[in-house]
């Protein structure tokens, strides 16, 4: 915690406790458990944010709508790591139920030293986005292979632990902990990567598909570095070719539509009645469920949940289209897998940043390129350019087939270890 040292502040909670406050962070434990020995994440540090429970800490989840709540156990994924010797720091700051990136400091917390890896929610690729700018990798996982029980989720068919750190193997160790079956998560894979079997690979003949439709979004800035990042990847031996998705610009739609409708369920139980925030000073029930509704959500949040509410109950026929879209999407997106290794793709179409992308449309557009992974299920990481050319350069991501997370995982520190020793 030497990282900490004179930037904590001690401030009184709810029940009279004191917990440790940073520009980084809401909350750190006080009295971390003594970590468990010999685990193969003995040494490693983690943030979490308030969406993931840990027994006894606040999880608000950035929003009134959860104010004063504490989690009752710790979520499946924070119980594996520290039954493997990881120390769970403490909680960073995040946007409300994780909706974008305003306030976001996962990736600051890596970047500052304050911990080894952050997990951070990644619905529609904040995990990345927020690696992004700090320079770090960023990764999402294949969709169903580590649990979502314990976490406070917006739009559960799309968003999962994302996780931001220094290195690929390091994003490894901690993902190959989390992953695997919980009976408590019913959305779980029946099969899961063995991350035991890509030690070691090579670049020797490995095929990258350009989706051509996603250049298109790209300013000349951002064209030219990511231009620069493929003549480096060719360089290294690799095969680059452009492939074609026409489809591409729907994924926009299809996760703006199904994303909104989801939310818009998930977030009926806040309600003021059974936790979270309740309005004060009302006449009967009716009124203090509509004044606390009203009170509980920042505006981009509100104005999401009554868009997927339109679609859920004034215009149902347009979200079950994009039901069936995305099923579409899925297939066309295997079907582009083979015939390469893997997928590249930009991170952002321009250098926006993204603590000011406030409406629904600008949180979207900063996304644009991040969503593909989230709708579809595959396992993506985000590589900072940094590695292939200046730091200012934006990076780029790396898509691999459902349940290839552990080879796109051991192919990004293959790259890691060549540009850090030079090609």
């Amino acid at each position: 915690m030497r990282s900490l040292e004179g930037r904590l502040m001690p401030v009184e909670c709810n029940k009279g406790e004191f917990v440790m406050i940073t520009e980084i962070f809401t909350y750190i434990d006080p009295e971390p458990p003594v970590p468990a020995n010999g685990g193969s994440l003995e040494g490693i540090t983690v943030a979490v944010q308030p969406t993931m429970g840990v027994r006894g800490w606040p999880t608000e989840a950035g929003s009134v709508a959860l104010e004063r709540y504490v989690a009752l156990e710790d979520a499946t994924v924070v119980d594996r790591l520290r039954r493997e010797g990881a120390t769970i720091i403490g909680s960073t700051r995040i946007s409300e139920l994780g909706f974008g990136l305003v306030g976001d400091t996962s990736a600051r917390a890596v970047s500052e030293g304050a911990v080894d890896v952050a997990l951070a929610m990644d619905t529609m690729g904040e995990a990345r986005i927020a690696a992004a700018s700090a320079h770090l990798f960023g990764y999402k996982p294949s969709y169903g292979i580590v649990s979502r029980f314990g976490l406070i989720g917006l739009i559960p068919s799309m968003e999962c632990f994302g996780m931001i750190a220094r290195t690929p193997r390091e994003i490894s160790s901690v993902l190959s902990v989390m992953a695997g079956k919980d009976d408590h998560d019913f959305s779980m894979s029946d099969e899961f990567p063995d991350f035991e079997s890509f030690d070691a690979v090579t670049v020797e003949n490995v095929k990258l598909g350009v989706v051509r439709e996603a250049m298109e979004f790209l300013d000349q800035d951002a064209y030219r570095a990511f231009r620069s990042s493929l003549s480096y990847l060719e360089k290294a031996g690799m095969s680059i070719r452009e492939v074609s998705l026409d489809e591409y610009d729907l994924f926009r739609t299809i996760h703006n539509v199904i994303g909104s409708v989801e939310a818009s369920s998930s977030a009926g139980k806040y309600d003021g009645v059974r936790y979270g925030h309740r309005a004060q000073a009302v006449k009967n029930w009716n009124e203090m469920y509509l004044k606390s509704r009203g009170e509980a959500f920042g505006l981009p949040v509100k104005a999401y949940l009554f868009q997927g509410a339109y679609f859920q109950f004034e215009n149902y026929e347009a979200f079950d289209s994009a039901c069936r879209i995305r099923s579409m999407l899925v297939r066309l997106m295997e079907s582009l897998h083979e015939t390469v290794d893997y997928l590249i793709l930009p991170m952002k179409s321009g250098n926006v940043p993204a603590s000011d992308m406030k409406t629904i449309d600008e949180i979207y557009g900063l996304c644009s390129h991040a969503l593909p992974a989230n709708v579809t299920g595959v396992p993506v990481i985000y590589m900072p350019g940094g590695l292939f050319g200046r730091e200012t350069d934006p990076g780029f991501q790396l898509l691999a087939p459902r349940l290839g997370d552990a080879r796109l995982l051991a192919f990004a520190a293959h790259l890691f270890d060549q540009a850090e020793g030079g090609v």
